[in-house]
């Protein structure tokens, strides 16, 4: 986090708003070029990509490696399922939804397990902001679908009159869900049970960056709710670009812009509704006039309590007054300690860089001229306690 001066100004005019999107929830209305050389023999394929690479894959690799083909079989199985109009039903909607619920409820344990792997993410911190955000999610559905399913009555005007109108909601049709690795749990199920909630056939595509999590939602879903209708691919890029090749009725992608790029161009090819969340900037506006050890807590939390800092909501600068800026910057020095030990490498209390590329990434920003000389606290690293 890097602290921005300004001018002695009052902030006290400056407000916000949050607003929740759930686009599922009822609005009416490449692959990889081959390598230079290959060949068949028996069961095995080699293939050799360099002068100093040789792999071997088995048939049966070959055969259940995710591409283009089965892709499109994937999504005639779906669309069979949603045209059958099982999925329209409040009592499908409703079993899927308690499905999701009684399997959060089941396998926490597992969810956390999972979760430690990935992102090293401490008990609390895993049941806080994934396991309880998502069973609310899954409650809030639940509790809320029969009001959401309703025709809603709309006024006519006179020149249709005695004409009655009703707005009815209906399902998009076959969905895909691409989900994000920072809160691996919490953003995979929560667009499903949206998509749930309305009344799609769904594929998710978990992160590959967060495989615990990946691997496990694939088991559990397959095990708590209706295959026929909802899937899980695994996978990375050829199996990302598989799925994104085919038609679907709409995309939800949470991730990154450069990614986001290449969904949104992907969906224009069959003008597919995309929804597309994506990172951006998220500074903290901070005045003279507070309570400073309220908002040092505050902006730590979001910070680096909150999956250490790998969310679109932690705070990435600071503007603040050049007169303050001293003070806050030793009250951030004093609750820092206060929340994380004296040795930050050796707390237990805070999650871990997801993986070497971006412990790298965020290593080579800390090392960069004009940074490594202003900072005040912390630069330790180890990239061994990921």
């Amino acid at each position: 986090m890097r602290i921005r001066i300004i001018e002695q100004q009052s902030f006290n005019a400056l407000g916000g708003i949050c607003q929740t999107i759930r686009p599922f929830a009822y609005c009416p209305m490449r692959r990889a070029k081959p390598s230079p050389i290959s060949f068949t023999h028996s069961f095995l394929r080699i293939s050799r990509c360099s002068a100093s690479v040789l792999t071997v894959t088995t048939e049966e690799e070959m055969e259940q490696a995710f591409d283009a083909r089965k892709a499109a079989l994937l999504v005639q199985e779906l669309r069979k399922s949603f045209n059958s109009g099982k999925t329209k039903s409040y009592e499908w909607r409703a079993a899927q939804l308690q499905s999701i619920s009684k399997m959060i409820d089941e396998r926490e344990k597992e969810i956390i397990q999972a979760l430690q792997l990935d992102l090293s993410k401490p008990e609390l911190e895993a049941f806080v902001s994934e396991i309880s955000m998502t069973q609310s999610s899954c409650q809030k559905a639940l509790k809320d679908l029969k009001r959401w399913m309703a025709p809603e009555k709309v006024s006519t005007s006179i020149t249709t009159y005695p004409s009655s109108a009703e707005i009815v909601s209906e399902p998009f049709g076959v969905v895909l869900i691409i989900s994000t690795w920072n809160y691996p749990f919490l953003l995979s199920l929560d667009p499903v049970i949206g998509a749930i909630a309305a009344g799609n056939a769904i594929v998710l595509k978990p992160s590959e960056i967060a495989p615990a999590t990946s691997s496990l939602l694939a088991g559990l879903l397959s095990e708590y709710v209706d295959r026929s209708t909802i899937k899980v691919v695994e996978g990375a890029v050829p199996e990302t670009s598989a799925l994104l090749d085919q038609k679907w009725d709409k995309i939800f992608y949470t991730g990154s812009t450069r990614v986001g790029h290449i969904v949104m161009a992907a969906a224009a090819k069959h003008l597919t509704p995309v929804v597309l969340e994506l990172g951006g900037k998220c500074p903290a506006i901070v005045d003279s006039n507070i309570n400073l050890e309220v908002a040092a807590r505050r902006m730590i939390a979001g910070k680096w309590a909150c999956n250490n800092g790998q969310a679109c909501i932690a705070i990435d600068y600071i503007v603040t007054t050049k007169s303050f800026a001293p003070k806050l910057v030793a009250a951030l020095q004093l609750t820092l300690e206060e929340f994380f030990g004296k040795n930050p490498l050796e707390s237990q209390d805070m999650s871990r860089i997801v993986n070497l590329y971006h412990f790298k990434r965020l290593a080579k920003l800390l090392d960069e001229d004009g940074t490594s000389d202003k900072i005040v606290l912390g630069g330790q690293r180890d990239e061994n306690n990921l």
